[in-house]
C-alpha cells in the first residue's frame, strides 16, 4: 500500500472527504478576498481620506473573515472524522490480518515490529488524511489563487512571483528525493526500540532476578541511540526546509519592492495595488512552504502506509481448508506419517527440528512424550493443531489429513495446555470459560475441582472474580498452571494436549491432578509432554524424543528393558540404585 492505495478506506467516508475539501476550498475563496478589500481601503479610503469606505470595507473584511473562520472550523470537523474513522479501520484490519497469521508469520515480522505498525505507522497514515484533507487542498488553491490574483494585477511583477515558485518546487523536489530512504530508515529502527522495550517488560522479572539491569540499559542505549541519529539525521532535511524557503521568498520580496517602486512613484501602480501584490505573494509563498511540510508528510506517511501493506498483502503460511460436508470430527484416530518440520521450510533437513516421525493412537490412548530439553517434544504437538505446518509427510486425523481440515473445525476439536501458562487480564471465571463464554457455573466449578484449583478459588474474598493482573501477575506459577488446565478442559476437546503444563506442581497435586484426569479423558486421545517419568508412567505410550527424532515407543516396562535414552532419564531421577536392568 502507497498513499494511493488508501482508495478502499476512503470509500466508505465519501461524505467527510467531499465536505472537508469543499469548505475549505470556501476558506480560501474568502483569504483570497481580503487583499483585494485590503487594496481597496488603501486606494480609495486611506490615500483619499474618506472613512466611510475605510468603515464599510473594514465591515466587509471582518464578514468575510468570520465567513473565512466558519468554512475552516467546518473543514476540520470532516477531515478529523474521515482520519479517525480510516485509521481505526486500518488498525481493525491489521489487527484481524494478525489474528490469521501462524507462529511462523509472527516470528517473521516480530511482535515489537507487528505494534509499531498498528500504532505509529497507522497513526502517520492517519496524520497525512487529516493534513490532506486540510492542508493539501489550502496550500495549492491558495497558491495557484494567489498567483493569478497577482499576474492579473501585474504581469511582470507576475512572472517574478512565478519564477520564484519554480525555484522552490525545484528545492522541495531535491528534498524530498534524499528524505524518504531517510524515513524508511527511521521506521526500522523505532521497531527496533519497540522490539526491545517489550522484551525487557516481558522479562524485567528475570532481568532484576540477575541483577541485570545495567546490561538491559546497555542494549536499549545502543538501539535508542541508533534510532535518535537516524531521526536526527531525517530531520535535518526537514529542518533545511523552512530557511530556504524563506531566504528565496524574503529575496523575491525584495526584487518586487525594488522593482515596483517606481512604478509607485510614477503612478503606474498604486499604493493599494502593491499592498496587495505583497500579500498574494505572501500568500503564495507561504503555501509553497505549507506544501513542502506536507509533502514531508507525504514522504513520512508512505514509508508507514507500504509497512502496513507488507503485512495486510501477507498470505499466511498456514492456508485455511475450505469447508467441506463431511462427517464431524470426532478424533477417533490420529496418525504421523514420515513427518518432518523445519522453522524455515528447508527441504534439504539440514535444519529439520522434526525428522521421520511415524507414530499412531487412538481415542482413549494417552500418549507422553519425554525426552531431554530442545528435542522437538512442544514442537511436534503445535503441528497438530496446525500451529505450524509439517514440511514434508502428513499428521491425519480420523482419516484426513489435517491440512483439508477447515482450522476453526480442527482447532475447536484439540484443547491445548501451552507450555507458557498465558492468563489474560480479567477475572478467573473470564478465563477458565475463555473458550466456551456461555459456559454454566457448574461446568466451571466441575472442571476447576479436576485441576485441583477450586479450593484455591474458593478461599479468595471474591472467589471466582477475583481479577487477574496482567499475564496473572498476582498468581503463582502452579495456581497459573491450574487455571490453564480447567480452561481447556471445559470445552471438552475430543484431543487434549497437555505440553509440560505440571511443571510447577508437587507431586502431590500433581498426583490428584492425574487421577481426576483418568475419568475424564478416557474417551480422548490425550498427548502429554513431560520432564518427568512420574507423569507419564501410566500411560499406554511413551514416546522418547532425542534431536528431533522418535528413539524409543512403549509402555514404560517396554522402554526400560529396551531404550537406552529412557533408561538414563530414570537413572537420573530415580537414583542408579533403583534400576534393575542393565544398560543396553
Amino acid at each position: 500500500m502507497k498513499v494511493s492505495g488508501l482508495k478502499g478506506y476512503i470509500k466508505p467516508y465519501w461524505k467527510f472527504v467531499i465536505l472537508g475539501p469543499l469548505f475549505m476550498l470556501f476558506e480560501v475563496f474568502f483569504d483570497l478576498l481580503q487583499p483585494r478589500l485590503a487594496a481597496y481601503i488603501v486606494n480609495n479610503g486611506v490615500v483619499e481620506r474618506d472613512f466611510n469606505v475605510i468603515e464599510h470595507t473594514g465591515i466587509l473584511m471582518f464578514l468575510v473573515a468570520f465567513l473565512s473562520l466558519i468554512a475552516g472550523v467546518g473543514c476540520n470537523i470532516f477531515a478529523s472524522r474521515a482520519s479517525q474513522n480510516i485509521g481505526g479501520d486500518i488498525r481493525a484490519d491489521l489487527y484481524k490480518k494478525v489474528q490469521t497469521f501462524s507462529f511462523q508469520d509472527i516470528d517473521k515480522f516480530k511482535s515489537g515490529s507487528l505494534i509499531t505498525r498498528m500504532t505509529n505507522d497507522v497513526v502517520q497514515v492517519q496524520t497525512l488524511v487529516q493534513v490532506a484533507l486540510q492542508g493539501l487542498v489550502r496550500a495549492p488553491c491558495l497558491l495557484i489563487g494567489s498567483v493569478i490574483m497577482s499576474l492579473l494585477m501585474n504581469l511582470r511583477l507576475g512572472l517574478i512571483l512565478l519564477g520564484t515558485l519554480v525555484v522552490l518546487i525545484g528545492v522541495l523536489i531535491v528534498l524530498m528525493r534524499f528524505s524518504y530512504p531517510l524515513f524508511s530508515k527511521v521506521q526500522q529502527k523505532l521497531d527496533m526500540v519497540n522490539t526491545r522495550i517489550q522484551e525487557n517488560l516481558a522479562g524485567i522479572r528475570v532481568v532484576k532476578a540477575f541483577v541485570r539491569s545495567s546490561y538491559e540499559t546497555n542494549r536499549f542505549q545502543k538501539v535508542n541511540r541508533d534510532y535518535t541519529q537516524s531521526s536526527i539525521k531525517a530531520s535535518r532535511f526537514i529542518a533545511l526546509n523552512s530557511p530556504i524557503m524563506t531566504l528565496i521568498m524574503n529575496i523575491c520580496l525584495v526584487g518586487i519592492l525594488l522593482y515596483s517602486g517606481p512604478l509607485v512613484w510614477r503612478d503606474s501602480f498604486k499604493v493599494g495595488d502593491l499592498v496587495a501584490f505583497v500579500n498574494y505573494m505572501v500568500q503564495a509563498l507561504s503555501s509553497l512552504i505549507m506544501v513542502s511540510g506536507r509533502l514531508m508528510d507525504v514522504s513520512r506517511a508512505n514509508v508507514s502506509a507500504q509497512r502496513i501493506q507488507e503485512v495486510l498483502s501477507t498470505e499466511p503460511s498456514i492456508v485455511d481448508a475450505k469447508s467441506e460436508k463431511k462427517s464431524l470430527l470426532l478424533g477417533e484416530h490420529i496418525s504421523f506419517k514420515h513427518v518432518n518440520f523445519s522453522y524455515n521450510n528447508s527441504k534439504t533437513g539440514e535444519d529439520s527440528i522434526l525428522r521421520d516421525i511415524n507414530f499412531e493412537a487412538s481415542r482413549g490412548e494417552t500418549v507422553a512424550i519425554i525426552g531431554s530439553t530442545g528435542a522437538g517434544k512442544s514442537t511436534l504437538v503445535q503441528l497438530i493443531p496446525r500451529l505450524y505446518d509439517v514440511t514434508s509427510g502428513s499428521v491425519v486425523i480420523d482419516g484426513r489429513d489435517i491440512r483439508n481440515i477447515p482450522l476453526a473445525e480442527l482447532r475447536h476439536n484439540i484443547g491445548m495446555v501451552l507450555q507458557d501458562s498465558f492468563l489474560f487480564t480479567g477475572s478467573i471465571r473470564d478465563n477458565i470459560s475463555l473458550g466456551k463464554v456461555d459456559a454454566k457455573e457448574e461446568d466451571i466449578i466441575e472442571v476447576a475441582k479436576i485441576a485441583q484449583v477450586h479450593d484455591f478459588i474458593s478461599k479468595l474474598p471474591h472467589g471466582y472474580d477475583t481479577k487477574v493482573g496482567q499475564k496473572g501477575v498476582n498468581l503463582s506459577g502452579g495456581q497459573k498452571q491450574r487455571i490453564s488446565i480447567a480452561r481447556t478442559l471445559l470445552i471438552k476437546p475430543s484431543i487434549l494436549i497437555m505440553d509440560d503444563s505440571t511443571s510447577a506442581l508437587d507431586s502431590e497435586t500433581e498426583r490428584k491432578l492425574r487421577d481426576a484426569l483418568k475419568g475424564l479423558i478416557k474417551n480422548n486421545i490425550t498427548f502429554i509432554i513431560a520432564q518427568r517419568i512420574s507423569s507419564c508412567i501410566d500411560a499406554e505410550k511413551i514416546l522418547v524424543m532425542d534431536e528431533g527424532t522418535i528413539v524409543g515407543s512403549g509402555t514404560h516396562q517396554e522402554l526400560l528393558e529396551s531404550c537406552g535414552v529412557y533408561q538414563d532419564i530414570y537413572r537420573s531421577q530415580f537414583g542408579e540404585r533403583e534400576v534393575s536392568y542393565e544398560h543396553k
